[in-house]
């Protein structure tokens, strides 16, 4: 259940972010970031706090010692919505929200275990 409930963070996820599908607006995005997620609803984590990194418009967990592989895709539009998909192992997160050039902020759910909740982002200096 651990690794599911880790799933839901990697939205951070990834939580946060975007997949290889960024144009223009990346540019301002780039860097890492520091994503926060809250629980509201299920059997998941209460929180959950992971980064991510930006580059050439394409995201990456970071993934940190002992994680399960995540793969991260979704895109950002030109006015900073965000629309992710965070899959690991056969647990899927869908994230929407959006990003502005420092922070971003949106809502998760994590389906097969009728988890649902918050993020958070903050652009790192």
């Amino acid at each position: 259940m651990k690794l599911a409930a880790r799933t839901a963070t990697a939205l951070g996820l990834g939580m946060t972010l975007i997949g290889s599908a960024w144009a223009a607006p990346a540019a301002r995005h780039e860097g890492t970031w520091s994503v926060s997620m809250v629980t509201d609803s299920g059997v998941c984590d209460a929180s959950y706090n992971y980064s991510i990194a930006i580059e050439n418009g394409n995201v990456r967990y970071l993934q940190a010692p002992g994680d399960s592989p995540t793969t991260v895709s979704g895109r950002i539009g030109l006015d900073g919505n965000v629309d992710l998909d965070i899959r690991r192992s056969i647990a899927k997160v869908d994230a929407q929200g959006r990003l502005n050039g420092k922070s971003g902020s949106g809502t998760w759910t994590l389906g097969m275990l009728g988890c649902s909740g918050r993020w958070n982002a903050q652009k790192r200096a």
